[in-house]
């Protein structure tokens, strides 16, 4: 299998390692500039290629860790071609374009996987595990809070342009969208807020989310770019009839240094929560991803999975911005 990654940032850089621990060849990237692609071209032993256009005749699959704004368009050119997609998320800027991702694949007969890697977490798998196992009984809410910094840039921060990112609600929430989903099941209606919904020139970010879950359970979910940099924070509640589960990333650390600085950082532009295990999560995604596309084995996400992620993440802004609950249509089956 042929594989070639379009955008050479953080995520872009994930991703790649992932790739190298697969018996897949990955063949190159392609980057804004070849100067930003030449670094990761040269540590593979990999290609740089113009465009994405001129990379789709040399790869089976193209991973995609572009910009969220740009996923629609070469999602949509990957398809034509007929090659399998793995796409960072979201899938999507907004809902109309994820459906037509997901169309274009069905239509072209290839594989679209939405890299969730929230699932690929230890603790995260282990306690959904445990829900659909029975331990707790039946779900009956949820609470989840992931906090880290705004992420940072040093030119053309589009994380912070709401119409490329789309913000807080869904750059960093989706993640927890998408969990909460795998846990209680489909989402009926969303409410939320959002700190620079008020206050737009706000130098943090904070928002609350409330999913109404079909199943009865209600999904409370946090996310902040309020920390000081290199901080990352996780939390996970899961209360059932007959238990609760819980998971906090800082438990085992007795003390915190939480202190603004005013001069630079050495933290990533974009924070990425850790895990103790042995092996990267990110890789034990892209792991899972490539048995799917060389094996046809089946993936914990779906291209389902990540369309009624960004329907919810699209359902949490409108929210914000409106004041009201936003209810959900039922998405038709998709992949």
């Amino acid at each position: 299998m042929k594989v070639g990654i379009v955008g050479v940032g953080f995520m872009g850089t994930t991703h790649a390692a992932g790739w190298a621990s697969t018996p897949a060849q990955l063949v190159g990237f392609t980057a804004e500039t070849r100067q930003e692609a030449d670094t990761l071209a040269n540590k593979y032993h990999a290609k740089v290629y113009p465009s994405l256009d001129e990379m789709l005749p040399d790869v089976d699959a193209v991973d995609i860790c572009s910009p969220t704004h740009l996923h629609h368009e070469m999602a949509l050119k990957a398809a034509s071609a007929g090659k399998h997609i793995v796409c960072e998320k979201p899938l999507a800027r907004t809902t109309e374009q994820a459906e037509e991702i997901v169309t274009a694949c069905q239509k072209a007969g290839v594989q679209l996987l939405v890299a969730h890697v929230v699932r690929f977490f230890p603790e995260y798998a282990l306690a959904r595990s445990a829900v659909v196992e029975g331990q707790i009984g039946k779900p009956g809410v949820i609470r989840l809070h992931r906090g880290s910094y705004r992420p940072k840039k040093s030119a053309g921060n589009w994380f912070l342009d709401d119409e490329k990112s789309g913000g807080i609600l869904m750059d960093l929430m989706i993640h927890d969208y998408d969990y909460a989903r795998w846990v209680a099941g489909e989402v009926e209606s969303v409410s939320a807020r959002r700190v620079t919904e008020r206050y737009p020139d706000a130098p943090v970010d904070y928002g609350l989310v409330i999913l109404s879950h079909r199943s009865g359970a209600l999904s409370h979910i946090a996310g902040a770019w309020a920390y000081p940099p290199p901080t990352f924070h996780t939390h996970l509640e899961i209360a059932g009839d007959r238990g609760l589960i819980e998971f906090d990333s800082e438990s085992t650390t007795p003390i915190q240094n939480l202190i603004l600085r005013s001069s630079g950082s050495d933290a990533p532009d974009v924070a990425l929560p850790s895990s103790p295990v042995s092996e990267s999560p990110y890789t034990t995604q892209i792991k899972e991803f490539y048995s799917a596309l060389a094996d046809g084995r089946p993936s914990r996400v779906s291209a389902t999975d990540g369309l009624a992620a960004v329907q919810i993440a699209d359902a949490a802004i409108r929210s914000a911005h409106g004041g009201h609950p936003v209810k959900l249509q039922p998405l038709a089956e998709a992949i």
